[in-house]
């Protein structure tokens, strides 16, 4: 037990060495930055996890980002690390958000021959920040969220695996876009991506009764039938 107590303390003093240098790092970077003139927005995400490093990542990463990333469900403030120590804060270096998310094997790799399609299931990949990104969809799943709605909906419609990658994919799309062109990303909630979704569905029967030669009709009409 003895020994067991100085390995933890050991490994314990490593870490405390290495979030001093990463603070360092960052600060380092952040010396030619200015300071946001807004203020840092209200936390999402409140509960400090044992791994993240011992002192201020959000407002760091504020400072460096030029945007609060953490208003992105699913990434929080060692995400936020993680993602921009990978990528950097120039991420024109990948012209669209698609190329993006190709490079994190997030979307589908269609192999085509003869004009068939072979396959269309996404790369097989050993990239860090995707494996991140996959465990914060499925912590996204969980919340009363537009993505957490996104994430259940495809969840049932075509299981969970695809799902993950989907949410992912978005997660990683709103990271790009934030980065690039400076998005200030705002949740519409979960109500409102069922009603988009509704909207949607709606649109598309309207246009698809319209090919057969019908007009779909509100049922709560007094004299509506349902489709004429």
């Amino acid at each position: 037990m003895k020994q067991a107590l100085a390995l933890y303390d050991f490994y314990q003093d490593r870490i405390d060495e290495c979030d001093a240098e990463i603070e360092r790092t960052v600060a380092a970077l952040n010396a030619q930055r200015p300071v946001p003139d807004a203020p840092l927005p209200k936390a999402k995400h409140r509960n400090k996890l044992p791994s993240d490093p011992n002192f201020d990542v959000r407002s760091a990463m504020y400072q460096l980002a030029g945007t609060d990333l953490t208003q992105i469900h699913g990434i929080g403030p060692f995400l936020s690390l993680r993602l921009i120590a990978e990528c950097g804060t120039d991420l024109s270096r990948w012209r669209t958000a698609k190329q993006f998310t190709s490079w994190l094997a997030l979307s589908p790799s269609c192999k085509i021959s003869g004009g068939k399609v072979l396959s269309s299931h996404t790369r097989k990949t050993s990239n860090r920040l995707t494996v991140a990104l996959r465990l914060a969809a499925v912590s996204v799943g969980r919340s009363n969220t537009a993505l957490g709605a996104f994430y259940r909906r495809l969840a049932a419609r075509i299981g969970n695996a695809k799902a993950v990658t989907a949410t992912a994919r978005k997660i990683a799309v709103l990271f790009y876009n934030a980065m690039r062109f400076g998005m200030n990303y705002s949740d519409p909630g979960a109500d409102h991506y069922e009603q988009a979704y509704r909207a949607r569905v709606i649109k598309q029967l309207h246009r698809r009764a319209a090919q057969f030669g019908f007009v779909l009709q509100p049922q709560n009409t007094p004299d509506s039938v349902g489709v004429s």
